[in-house]
């Protein structure tokens, strides 16, 4: 009995579906925008956090050190950095090293080349590079060095990388709200287009509810056919959406790697393709199945 009641829950939601025709295909299309800006939101997380951690690979505390500081002075100091925790790397950079990377990247400056002859000797000091375990890291890490009472060091150079960082973290923030506040809304639109279709077919079936409510029809049976119907809508939303995100990844793709750096989006959605649909599905349906349940609960007095 249970068996044969389900599939005629399921019989009749196909029904119900193909019975509203043009409204379920409206309801539907609402709903992919709905799921579309769902999933360009995680792609969108996908490219920041990409891109942060790019940033992130590049961030590092630079020590510098007067150009009469001993090598012994310098490894002293490197030694007490590598007893740190927070303390992932580093890098040591010898006055004749600097002077070489200085060169090659001023190579193009005619007058900073003349300079560097004309003063007949290297003006550089050498350079510890440290990177730390964790990005909030860095801050101990300076102020080790800062509070250190190294003779040796010259200047400690953080500060202009941690803004670029925290500007990149702020700009991740702010889109995250947005986009999070613009799915609310597309989603909310779309629990409007899909309680609607569903109040409509209750209203085009209410002789066939009545009838099934004079003969005992459980309260499931009832309602169980326009949950499922929702949760079409739900499904066929997400496998549309899907389709459009195969060729906009593909198309923007290279472009986004070029211009953010890291993931390809093309890859990512290939790669992760059955999660990210589930992702979309889960969405898709919960928007459809909770309308339905809201309408049937008002419009449906059982």
């Amino acid at each position: 009995m249970v068996g044969t009641s389900f599939k005629r829950v399921i019989r009749n939601a196909f029904i119900n579906f193909w019975r509203n025709g043009w409204v379920s295909i409206a309801t539907i299309l609402v709903m992919v925008l709905a799921i579309l800006m769902a999933g360009s939101l995680i792609m969108f997380q996908v490219l920041l956090n990409a891109t942060l951690a790019e940033v992130e690979k590049k961030v590092d505390v630079s020590a510098y050190f007067k150009q009469d500081a001993s090598e012994e002075e310098i490894f002293r100091v490197r030694g007490l950095l590598q007893g740190l925790p927070e303390v992932r790397e580093i890098t040591y950079v010898s006055q004749e090293e600097a002077l070489a990377i200085f060169k090659e990247r001023h190579k193009d400056n005619a007058l900073i080349s003349s300079a560097l002859d004309e003063l007949g000797e290297n003006p550089l000091g050498a350079v510890l590079r440290i990177r730390a375990t964790e990005q909030q890291n860095y801050e101990s890490v300076v102020r080790f060095l800062e509070n250190g009472g190294f003779d040796a060091l010259d200047k400690v150079d953080y500060r202009q990388n941690e803004a670029i960082f925290k500007r990149l973290e702020a700009v991740l923030a702010l889109t995250r709200r947005v986009g999070f506040s613009v799915t609310a809304v597309l989603g909310f639109v779309a629990f409007l287009v899909a309680f609607n279709t569903i109040r409509l077919a209750i209203y085009t079936a209410r002789e066939e509810i009545s009838i099934m409510r004079l003969v005992g029809a459980s309260t499931w049976y009832v309602r169980g056919p326009f949950l499922v119907e929702g949760a079409l809508h739900g499904f066929f939303a997400s496998i549309i959406a899907m389709l459009i995100f195969w060729p906009a990844t593909l198309w923007l793709g290279p472009r986004a790697r070029e211009f953010f750096g890291g993931v390809d989006l093309f890859s990512f959605y290939t790669q992760n393709l059955f999660l990210f649909f589930f992702a979309l599905l889960l969405v898709g349906i919960t928007i459809g199945v909770f309308s339905s349940f809201v309408a049937t609960r008002r419009y449906l007095k059982i």
